[in-house]
């Protein structure tokens, strides 16, 4: 938290013209110089390490605006920086994922999909949980990756996670465009409530903002995290209706996938693209849950925050 104390024009002012002063002369001109410069009593600013649970100060996060958009367009450049492909593996990942899951859940295993081809079935789960993958991975190394930053120039570090979320989004984008365009192939119309795709987008960038901001604050302090996450999201694939329906799982255990807050997204990712009423219902829990993590991570890493510079 910063808190001005003196006039900063005035000082501001004094150092420049003691820098002028000094530039061009020799060592012991400098020096002398610089003693008659008349310091302020206070400090210019105060940097606070910040209290346990207090308040997001959404000033200053805005006042840092240009930052955020500078840290997600310098992830988007650095993500397929010499790379012979370049954008296309946002394309070639999804679509190789598509066909090798047709063919072995919807022809041999021969699972259940809806009434979607199961190509378009399979191709919408992956389309939420690859962002959600990517988001949360990138999120949750964002402080680590950018340490030289932590240690030496303040600025609102929530930006760090949320910029790598934001830069993730531009793959969701180009993702969500190749579903359209898959979509007369396997002679589904484009509806209106294919409109609603941007929204369920964002809702699944907070589901994965929500992860990666107390993640990234752990990993941290427990090295262990990073370690851990790429486990944890491959367990977390299996436990999401990716490549099977909510129905093929019995009744009685069916409640246990609406605490998972990307089933709500897929199930609702999938009624668009087939015209049918959107789940309320899991919609609304996974928003409730999303805004529950939201918070518990918004603790957890305002809470570590204070200690992010000494032990990166």
């Amino acid at each position: 938290m910063l808190s001005p104390l003196v006039d900063h024009n005035s000082v501001l002012m004094n150092r420049l013209e003691a820098e002028d002063a000094d530039f061009g002369s020799s060592p012991a001109q400098g020096r002398s110089r610089s003693e008659t410069v008349t310091l302020p009593m206070l400090p210019l600013l105060v940097i606070d390490g910040g209290r346990a649970w207090a308040r997001i100060d959404w000033h200053d996060l805005w006042g840092h605006r240009d930052l955020f958009y500078f840290l997600a367009w310098r992830d988007v450049k650095v993500r397929y920086k010499q790379t012979v492909l370049g954008v296309l593996w946002v394309v070639l990942q999804p679509l190789l994922t598509m066909a090798v899951f047709t063919l072995l859940f919807g022809r041999l295993a021969h699972l259940p999909s809806d009434g979607l081809p199961y190509a378009i079935f399979s191709y919408c789960g992956l389309l939420a949980w690859n962002f959600f993958n990517a988001a949360v991975g990138t999120s949750s190394n964002s402080l680590l990756v950018s340490s030289n930053l932590l240690t030496k120039v303040y600025f609102p570090r929530l930006l760090l996670p949320a910029a790598s979320v934001a830069a993730t989004l531009v793959d969701f984008l180009i993702a969500a465009l190749l579903l359209l365009g898959l979509l007369p192939w396997y002679g589904i119309a484009l509806r209106p409530k294919m409109l609603l795709l941007p929204a369920l987008g964002l809702i699944d960038a907070l589901a994965a903002l929500s992860v990666g901001l107390g993640l990234s604050a752990l990993m941290v302090k427990y090295r262990d995290v990073r370690y851990a996450l790429p486990f944890a999201l491959q367990l977390w694939m299996f436990l999401t209706p990716v490549i099977y329906p909510t129905s093929f799982v019995p009744s009685r255990f069916r409640w246990l996938l609406l605490l998972n807050p990307l089933t709500g997204i897929i199930q609702a990712f999938r009624a668009a693209i087939a015209g049918r009423p959107l789940p309320w219902l899991p919609l609304a829990l996974t928003v409730s849950t999303i805004a529950a993590l939201l918070v518990a991570s918004a603790s957890i890493f305002q809470r570590m925050e204070r200690e992010f510079a000494d032990l990166i």
